[in-house]
């Protein structure tokens, strides 16, 4: 019997989860176990577990679980290197270099266990199964639109916080633009096509701002791309990769451009691949902007937990999505679940051989 373990988040500013009490009552009647931890901060409460038939147990009891379960969050398990010899979903960023992904897989690989990233949760041709995207996007745009405001100000922008809904994000948002007696920042939105460019575009335009909107035709040129420096603001929503171009060189810190906020929703700026050059690290809730230039000034957005700032629809929405995967889980080395196992085990793979 497939027995699925959701932990608690251990991650602060995150209380989304990738599975609703419906869920859990759905995977339940297809004759599955699930184990629910405790949590305060998970924005779905507990007790909707319980009604739903789950068993619940402590927060961060996952290390004492039956090996045979499959332990599932989203964002990173706590730094402390332990080996891990469970099966673990969750959003693991291993594959493309960076140094927390590396270490990660050295702990799977000490412990005996498997990642199942859910990054790489996909059908036959590539697509992705379930995302965050749109909720990123929406949040990634809001954040960079309170960055420019607070530059009308002469200032950095401050701490951010989750909000009970969109309507109130955007309430406030929109309070915060027009006490800047400005009229409204352009901006240029690559990767529109997708789930976070749509997520971004439509925040801003919710707010009044005008949108470009590029995809692959406007990028396939490969660069340089003057038009980023021609905007006032620019949210990136295309995920590093081999052969992503650079939308913005290290040379763009210079004077001489439009551009003061640059929002970085895909936020991979570890990997060789990142197409955004200006930065180095993640910037975080508590400093959501990292200034990188002065003159003019040019704000870096980097939050790489975004939809958490909107946990309840981005989970509802995320967990919708993930259902139908998760329901197969009783199969998991095939398809979708043998997939990811296979990415896992060629990465691993290529970590014993340097």
């Amino acid at each position: 019997m497939t027995h699925l373990w959701v932990r608690a988040e251990s991650r602060a500013n995150e209380d989304r989860v990738g599975i609703t009490p419906e869920g859990v009552a759905a995977l339940i009647a297809r004759g599955m176990t699930v184990t629910v931890e405790d949590s305060p901060r998970r924005v779905l409460p507990t007790d909707a577990y319980v009604r739903a038939g789950a068993t619940i147990v402590p927060e961060g009891s996952w290390p004492t679980a039956p090996d045979d379960a499959i332990i599932f969050g989203l964002k990173e398990l706590p730094e402390d290197g332990t080996p891990l010899r469970h099966r673990h979903v969750m959003f693991g960023h291993a594959y493309k270099g960076q140094p927390a992904g590396q270490a990660l897989l050295r702990r799977f690989l000490a412990g005996g266990g498997r990642l199942y990233d859910l990054e790489y949760l996909t059908d036959d041709t590539g697509r992705r199964l379930a995302a965050f995207g749109y909720w990123a996007g929406y949040a990634g745009a809001a954040v960079s639109l309170k960055a420019w405001a607070a530059q009308q100000r002469g200032g950095l922008c401050g701490p951010v916080h989750a909000y009970p809904d969109k309507t109130l994000l955007q309430d406030e948002l929109r309070a915060q633009l027009d006490a800047t007696g400005q009229p409204r920042p352009h901006a240029l939105v690559i990767g529109a096509m997708g789930r976070v460019g749509t997520g971004a575009a439509d925040l801003l335009v919710a707010m009044g701002v005008p949108v470009t909107r590029w995809d692959m035709a406007e990028t396939a040129h490969g660069g340089p791309f003057p038009e980023v420096l021609a905007h006032d603001l620019f949210i990136n929503a295309i995920l590093a990769q081999p052969g992503a171009p650079v939308f913005v060189p290290a040379s763009a810190v210079a004077p001489g451009r439009r551009l003061t906020v640059i929002g970085d929703v895909a936020c991979d700026p570890s990997s060789d691949f990142s197409p955004i050059k200006v930065y180095d690290r993640t910037t975080t809730w508590d400093q959501p902007a990292l200034r990188v230039a002065d003159n003019p000034p040019l704000d870096v957005v980097a939050i790489d937990n975004l939809p958490s700032m909107l946990p309840r629809e981005s989970s509802e929405d995320y967990a919708g999505q993930l259902l139908p995967v998760l329901s197969d889980l009783d199969r998991i080395d095939d398809g979708a679940w043998g997939r990811a196992g296979g990415l896992f085990d060629k990465h691993a793979k290529g970590l014993t051989q340097t």
